[in-house]
């Protein structure tokens, strides 16, 4: 039995709508991005009515899922990670034939996706993140977070399992006590299948209420844009394209109670290099060329932009840095429509004046959709005279901006739209100098980075991944670590209430035991 055969014996080519598996008579059919082969089963596309199926579900979950205590929460989401783990191989196997990023990648990312979920679980237990907060001086006030509602959560084709079905969003908002409707990302719906699955038996075995989860199974923008709109969805999150992002945060906002969109749309992470740094050319150049062509690309930390010195020192490190990104064999790219936007990026660039191209760059082989690596080159002045040089090419490019002094490099800084990360590569001595620099950077970006590189997201407590517009949607917010939370909830304050009424965060003998900001002291006293 061929390891195709092996992973389509148990997908259904369904939806999962609460606890059942749902078909329509419409399919759509996805490809191996490696070998173009069309994978089985054909997949059912998801109707309006099927939206409204799943969201009245998830509604009806809300009240009893927001309220389940504590350990229980904690106890599904621990469930759906063990699950995870345990059924890595097929998983991983399925994932593979539809993304091409290899065991070792898939592995990984796995287990980020499953301690994002344990990370979430102990947020929970904690109860920190609820913000409990009580004043007994005056009216006696009690305030805490609560889940919004019902989210929308937006699978992302680069990251078929942190950023998708059972990803940081879902994550996020189940602990934040959301019920989640996940809208499979159509490039890896196998994959999405076999994480629901995971989903939806962890949910059984922790009694949570049907339509805690469901997953929607679509090709078509029109599904994504009925769940946006259903009024009952409360908020969403989505990781991709600024085209996209921008069509769905509009459509929530325009809905007659707009919502809150929380949209992580990417950006080009510019690097600065400044003079000292390269006295360490070699391996800086060898580092950045593994951060730029890591995955692909396709990675929203994606180092897009590199700013560096003009004279002959940052000549002989381009000359040094394209040797090492041509030295390294190209990857098949994620589907044939990031791979076209891919070649028509780099195309754009290269036809302009005053940009050069120091690699090959992508051939166009449509059959092998394999991204060859693009390291192009300008002027300061070239790149503040056409802003668009700074649009996201995603894959594995990055533009060489060479600055004559300081006041040009402050002025490719001051340019830049907003960007999840800027890097520095300097000596601390030299940086003492460039105190507008870091003023500029840190006003544009959510993770200002110093002598590393911006690919590789820590999930852990202190993490920022987000920042002002286009890298998102509300720079006040991460999409990574447990910080994420907040994104799906709200403050609720209950003044004079009975306690016996009061939920268990806020009553007067704190039976969960949180440490609550009581009278302006934190502490797990009564009060």
């Amino acid at each position: 039995m061929t390891s195709q055969h092996a992973a389509e014996q148990h997908l259904s080519g369904k939806s999962f709508i609460g606890y059942s598996e749902v078909g329509t008579a419409k399919t759509f059919q996805h490809h191996n991005p490696a070998t173009g082969e069309a994978l089985r089963p054909a997949f059912a596309e998801a109707t309006s009515d099927n939206v409204s199926q799943a969201v009245g579900l998830a509604r009806a979950a809300f009240t009893s899922y927001r309220s389940c205590p504590p350990p229980q929460k904690a106890a599904f989401l621990s469930a759906v990670a063990a699950g995870l783990r345990a059924d890595a191989e097929a998983i991983i196997r399925v994932a593979d034939q539809e993304t091409a990023l290899g065991e070792a990648r898939l592995k990984g990312e796995l287990e980020r996706t499953a301690s994002q979920l344990e990370l979430f679980a102990r947020v929970v237990e904690a109860g920190d993140w609820l913000d409990a907060r009580i004043e007994t001086d005056g009216p006696d006030l009690r305030r805490m977070l609560v889940g919004l509602g019902p989210v929308a959560v937006f699978g992302s084709s680069n990251f078929p399992l942190a950023f998708s079905v059972a990803g940081g969003d879902t994550a996020s908002a189940l602990a934040a006590g959301c019920p989640v409707v996940v809208k499979g990302h159509p490039s890896h719906p196998g994959t999405s299948e076999t994480v629901a699955r995971v989903i939806v038996q962890a949910a059984r075995a922790n009694d949570l209420p049907e339509g805690v989860f469901s997953l929607l199974q679509s090709s078509k923008p029109e599904t994504s844009l009925a769940l946006v709109e259903h009024p009952e969805v409360a908020a969403l999150g989505f990781t991709g394209s600024g085209r996209v992002g921008r069509i769905l945060f509009n459509a929530a906002s325009r809905r007659k109670e707009p919502i809150p969109a929380f949209c992580e749309m990417g950006s080009v992470n510019p690097v600065f290099i400044l003079p000292s740094a390269l006295n360490q050319s070699e391996a800086l150049a060898q580092n950045l060329a593994n951060s730029l062509t890591l995955g692909a690309g396709q990675f929203c930390t994606n180092p897009g932009i590199t700013v560096l010195p003009e004279g002959p020192a940052g000549r002989a490190f381009t000359e040094t840095f394209a040797a090492e990104v041509a030295a390294l064999a190209p990857a098949t790219m994620l589907n044939g429509g990031i791979f076209s936007a891919y070649q028509k990026g780099v195309e754009r660039f290269t036809d302009t004046e005053g940009v050069s191209l120091f690699t090959p760059g992508p051939e166009h082989d449509e059959a092998a959709k394999r991204g060859a690596h693009a390291v192009l080159a300008t002027d300061a002045a070239t790149f503040l005279q056409h802003e668009w040089l700074q649009d996201e090419v995603f894959g594995p490019s990055t533009l060489l901006v060479f600055c004559q002094d300081a006041a040009e490099r402050l002025a490719v800084a001051k340019a830049l739209h907003g960007q999840l990360t800027a890097t520095l590569h300097a000596d601390e001595a030299e940086l003492d100098a460039e105190t507008e620099l870091l003023s500029a950077l840190s006003d544009k970006v959510g993770r200002l980075i110093f002598g590393g590189f911006p690919t590789g997201v820590a999930v852990n407590h202190a993490m920022q991944h987000g920042g002002p517009y286009p890298a998102s949607t509300d720079p006040r917010f991460t999409s990574v670590g447990s910080a994420a939370i907040l994104r799906f909830a709200k403050p609720i304050c209950f003044q004079d209430y009975p306690d016996a009424l009061l939920p268990p965060e806020l009553k007067r003998g704190n039976p969960l035991d949180i440490r609550r900001l009581l009278n302006g002291e934190h502490s797990r006293e009564a009060g």
